[in-house]
């Protein structure tokens, strides 16, 4: 199992994928609660929702689960969250706060993960917005995510279909954030909020350097949104979904369009 699946386009964003991987080593199967094979806090089919929106979008996607080591999370093991309920480097609990492990890894089974799988995706990830860099002059980081819209463990109330993170206006220029909320703002039938909740998760906030021509912004999307059912089966809604990909679309289009203006080469 290649751990990283990379797709190199020729123009200025790069998709991050962190959490669509549904592949574990079979020891780590063997270690979890009949709860946590089940999956459930993956990002459902997001690599399907966002395929072929941007013709020239360079893509990398961590294969592997989340449950096996979180490619979003610090590979210091310190929360984004501090404070709030949150899952960590290797999650303990699933989102709704139950716990997923039989046996729960050893410090020296994390640092092998980090080792072999985090380090793997933000090697590719920290590439390939480096090469899309040396060609444009400036690298946009989507970060493409989901997850259920009612989860009590995590947060309050019902979640926002479209949720925008930039950790307060750190990690991109505010032209990104303005333009992006806009285009969420406007879209009829969607609930949207910047920094809400979620307002960046460590790949965000480590790749977002907008000084430097690096400009970094998190999507988490409600699964109500796309997906038939927040569970188990985990459908694809395909009208959803294409509903949903028109708005995605004009995102990314955007995105695009505005790298010139930031800095980068015409």
């Amino acid at each position: 199992m290649t751990p990283v699946e990379v797709t190199q386009g020729t123009g200025p964003v790069v998709l991050g994928l962190p959490h669509t991987g549904t592949w574990l080593p079979d020891e780590v199967l063997a270690q979890l609660k009949a709860r946590g094979r089940k999956l459930d806090d993956t990002d459902w089919h997001i690599h399907t929702l966002y395929e072929g929106l941007l013709p020239g979008a360079t893509t990398v996607r961590a294969a592997f689960h989340r449950y096996l080591i979180d490619a979003n999370r610090d590979p210091s093991g310190q929360s984004l969250y501090p404070g709030q309920n949150t899952t960590g480097l290797v999650p303990m609990t699933d989102f709704d706060g139950h716990p997923i492990w039989e046996s729960e890894p050893t410090p020296d089974e994390v640092e092998a993960r980090r080792a072999t799988y985090h380090a793997a995706y933000h090697a590719a990830l920290s590439a390939e917005l480096e090469r899309v860099h040396a060609a444009h002059g400036v690298a946009i980081l989507y970060d493409c995510h989901s997850i259920r819209s009612t989860i009590p463990f995590l947060f309050d109330g019902v979640l926002p279909d479209f949720n925008i993170g930039t950790n307060g206006g750190t990690t991109c220029d505010l032209a990104i954030e303005a333009a992006v909320r806009e285009i969420c703002d406007r879209a009829e039938g969607y609930t949207s909020v910047l920094n809400g909740r979620f307002k960046g998760g460590w790949t965000t906030r480590h790749y977002g350097r907008p000084s430097d021509g690096y400009h970094a912004i998190q999507m988490e999307l409600a699964q109500s949104a796309y997906l038939a059912e927040e569970t188990a089966p985990w459908d694809y809604d395909r009208a959803k979904s294409d509903r949903l990909r028109a708005h995605l679309s004009d995102i990314l289009t955007t995105l695009a369009d505005l790298a010139p203006t930031l800095g980068g080469k015409r």
